[in-house]
């Protein structure tokens, strides 16, 4: 696939909670024109507002931006939400997340780090830079007809073509 950068979008955001909306509703946008399906879009907005909510509750004691950037590409669309706040080690993290328990009352659940479980989970590929601040990037490829493509963009056949 080319990995040329299609269009480019960047926003600096106040890192509030009334401004959350504004990135997924730019999200939705900007995915819903380059042809991504409902469900993805959808999947789109709440790792975006995830990633948003995250800045809001844990970058800044008091104001504060989020960048909000977004590459698209023939075949993905990489977007990043950045903050200058506190950054976090991934690793302390990762610890406190673990697999949701049934048998415990959801009252009992861990609340921090679902965010970022969340966002993996939606996404196809995510990283988390924290040298300064803490910058997610998040990628969502583009299946175009519902149909995997192979290396060069050909759409796989059908098991009805195959």
């Amino acid at each position: 696939m080319d990995k040329e950068v299609l269009d480019h979008v960047e926003m600096k955001i106040p890192a509030r909670a009334e401004y959350v909306g504004v990135a997924r509703l730019t999200i939705s946008g900007i995915a819903s024109r380059s042809g991504y399906s409902y469900d993805d879009i959808e999947d789109l907005k709440i790792a975006v507002a995830e990633a948003c909510t995250n800045v809001v509750d844990h970058a800044y004691d008091e104001g504060g931006y989020m960048g909000l950037f977004c590459d698209l590409y023939q075949d993905k669309i990489e977007i990043v939400v950045s903050d200058r706040g506190q950054s976090f080690h991934l690793e302390d993290i990762k610890k406190e997340v673990g697999p949701i328990d049934s048998a415990k009352p959801i009252e009992d659940l861990k609340e921090g780090g679902l965010g970022l479980f969340l966002i993996d989970s939606l996404m196809d590929k995510v990283e988390i830079n924290g040298e300064t601040g803490v910058a997610i990037v998040m990628t969502k490829f583009l299946q175009r007809d519902g149909r995997e493509q192979d290396a060069n963009g050909v759409p796989a056949p059908t098991n009805a073509q195959k």
